[in-house]
């Protein structure tokens, strides 16, 4: 095996979030699922955004935003998702490329306008999104480069990659290609929602060896086995995964291997202001761990560290180094 060009790299759906704090008025009056994803067209996004008040725009997409977080920390990080050359395409390119991530993903020149996720905010910090994918959906297998895969010691995608159907082609190459090349490759659930639509194909890449690492919630581990046993299900996990790295909110986190089962505590938390993208960070943490070679339990201290610094303002993007936050908390970076 080759050394690595990069420690990460990530492959999902670029998508650029508009975020507006918002009552549960606002989602009962749009028949919006609280806590959840739902994807949207372009008719239905225009309705929400004409309703929602004044908001707070900002390069996202789940996977990016791990990725930005892994760089944070001071690692190689990369990224693979289509954008359209639009405005708000060529300023999420400058963002991710500003956050010190690679990304040279060719933008469409025609089709649907880059895509955007509409972020319904709630008092108690709780975001529901509402994806309308756009150009996301037009991630194909040709905008995988093998070369890239090959040189990243982690490939990591989401769950969300499985609503396109190009995508989940790309998804799949990727995977082929880094274990090949001795690579390995993680996978996000993404969201509970998610997992319903895609269960019987989430664990077939599981169990088939397509991932070597899963990360979920406590509900998307709920709704991948059917069950609210949560022991019952972590045990299962053990059984179908390499590695199993399940949040559970201010329960901090568990980490399955086929070994042994780690328990790690959450990070305290002042206020939480916005849970966007705390399992993204909690994934950068852990990943930045992983490929660091800083073993489970540090790795874990990373993800509750991150998706702390996270969860205390708007937006899913970290507002300060992670890699000196690290360094004040005494961890390995």
């Amino acid at each position: 095996m080759t050394d690595a060009k990069y420690d990460v790299l990530g492959i999902g759906n670029a998508i650029f979030d508009v975020l507006v704090r918002t009552d549960e008025d606002f989602l009962a009056r749009h028949g919006m699922a609280k806590g959840g994803m739902m994807l949207i067209d372009e008719a239905r996004a225009a309705a929400i955004y004409r309703d929602m008040g004044p908001a707070t725009e900002m390069s996202g997409g789940s996977a990016a935003n791990t990725i930005v977080g892994i760089a944070s920390l001071g690692a190689r990080a990369a990224y693979v998702g289509k954008v359209k050359d639009d405005q708000i395409g060529r300023l999420y390119s400058h963002d991710i490329g500003a956050a010190g991530v690679a990304f040279s993903t060719a933008p469409a020149s025609d089709g649907p306008a880059t895509g955007c996720s509409y972020i319904l905010v709630t008092d108690d910090g709780e975001r529901t999104m509402n994806t309308y994918l756009g150009a996301a959906q037009d991630l194909t297998v040709a905008d995988i480069d093998p070369a890239e895969i090959a040189a990243s010691k982690m490939i990591y995608l989401e769950g969300y990659l499985w609503d396109p159907k190009n995508a989940k082609d790309a998804f799949v190459k990727a995977s082929e290609i880094a274990h090949q090349s001795g690579r390995e490759v993680a996978l996000t659930l993404s969201d509970a929602f998610c997992v319903d639509r895609y269960r019987a194909e989430f664990l077939e890449l599981m169990r088939g060896g397509t991932v070597d690492v899963v990360f979920a919630n406590e509900a998307e581990l709920h709704s991948l086995y059917q069950t609210s046993d949560f022991d019952g299900a972590l045990g299962q996990l053990r059984k179908d995964a390499k590695l199993g790295v399940v949040t559970r909110s201010e329960k901090g986190c568990v980490v399955a291997s086929r070994e042994a089962v780690i328990a790690v505590p959450a990070f305290p938390v002042e206020t939480i202001v916005d849970t966007t993208g705390a399992g993204d960070l909690f994934a950068a943490g852990f990943l930045f761990g992983l490929v660091r070679g800083a073993g489970h339990e540090n790795a874990g201290r990373l993800g509750a560290l991150a998706a702390a610094e996270v969860i205390q303002h708007i937006g899913a993007r970290p507002q300060v180094s992670l890699k000196e936050l690290a360094q004040q908390h005494g961890l390995p970076v």
